[in-house]
């Protein structure tokens, strides 16, 4: 976190009142002077003050209630993460205020963390899986806590993710160690930080392995995308293996496959990531990797509290390791 920026007691020395003048300005008392009012707003200027909201918050009493911005999407990755948070806060005695925007930009993640701010959250929860929202959480106030989920790997803000490079090498080497020569890759939107760690692991898992690297195939998230790419892929031969960047593109793939007449997984084997509830009644039942979203909810809550109750300092980086769960849509390539 950053150093600890300027204190109420700085601004008091400055204008050369008490901490208790500085508060009554800060909140609206109607018995101070004019004249001490403007000193103490031109140091507040001067010295780039910001009110500690957090702890005024737990003065208050209203520290019982957390900020969460999100994205207002029926994605699974991001819906299941904003029910697990609401789950664990409520186990800690936590209410969850959610503000969800159509598009998480500069301007809609800022409107929404200051309506946060102005109910008197005790911190704020931003499920930010897109580069859009950077630039808004790197300019929030340095003393409201914060921890983001899913956001940007090389950020300075606070992060719980799930180990997105780790799932997809380990999706990539199963298919490998069933004997394909190589992986290709149907990857989600290139503004989304899942999408680019998953990449990564692949990648790295073909190189590893000294296996021949194809183009990613681009995509979204969705399986009418998953679909169209298939409809690519079940014309190319070559293609043995695919692992795709969620699930539902993997039911977009499978459903190609099936119309060009690939076999799965005889002719070609398919795994995706998030494992949807669904993916076990795929036919064939999917080879996907899970999130723990439930050990990410519990992560981000618990780094958000040790900020409320300790202040600066602390883990700033947490990943989660997903698992593989094998079943009946990876074999061996045709020989």
């Amino acid at each position: 976190m950053a150093a600890r920026g300027p204190a109420m007691t700085d601004v008091a020395r400055l204008a050369g009142v008490s901490h208790q003048t500085v508060s009554r300005v800060l909140n609206g008392h109607p018995y101070v002077r004019e004249q001490t009012r403007l000193r103490v707003e031109a140091a507040i200027a001067e010295l780039g003050y910001r009110p500690n909201r957090a702890a005024r918050a737990l003065v208050t009493g209203r520290s019982q209630v957390i900020g969460v911005v999100a994205q207002n999407t029926t994605l699974y990755g991001p819906a299941s993460l904003l029910a697990a948070l609401e789950q664990v806060a409520a186990e800690a005695g936590f209410a969850v205020s959610v503000g969800s925007v159509r598009d998480l930009d500069h301007r809609s993640v800022s409107a929404v963390v200051e309506r946060h701010l102005a109910h008197g959250v005790a911190g704020l929860v931003v499920i930010a899986p897109v580069e859009s929202a950077g630039e808004a959480l790197e300019r929030l106030p340095k003393d409201v806590p914060l921890v983001t989920v899913d956001g940007d790997p090389g950020g300075s803000v606070p992060l719980v993710t799930v180990d997105q490079v780790a799932g997809a090498r380990e999706a990539t080497r199963h298919l490998l160690d069933a004997g394909h020569r190589t992986v290709w890759h149907v990857s989600g939107p290139s503004d989304w930080f899942d999408s680019a760690g998953r990449i990564q692991g692949w990648r790295e898992a073909l190189r590893a392995a000294g296996a021949e690297l194809p183009q990613p195939v681009p995509a979204d998230w969705s399986a009418a995308s998953g679909y169209r790419c298939g409809q690519m892929l079940a014309r190319m031969p070559e293609v043995t293996a695919i692992f795709t960047a969620n699930d539902h593109l993997a039911l977009g793939v499978l459903r190609a496959l099936h119309e060009y007449g690939r076999r799965v997984p005889d002719e070609i084997s398919v795994v995706g990531f998030d494992d949807v509830p669904e993916a076990a009644y795929f036919i064939p039942p999917l080879t996907t990797v899970r999130p723990d979203f439930a050990a990410v909810a519990r992560a981000s809550l618990d780094m958000l509290l040790s900020q409320i109750e300790g202040g600066a300092g602390g883990e700033l980086r947490q990943t989660i390791a997903p698992t593989l769960v094998a079943r009946d849509s990876v074999a061996a390539p045709p020989r």
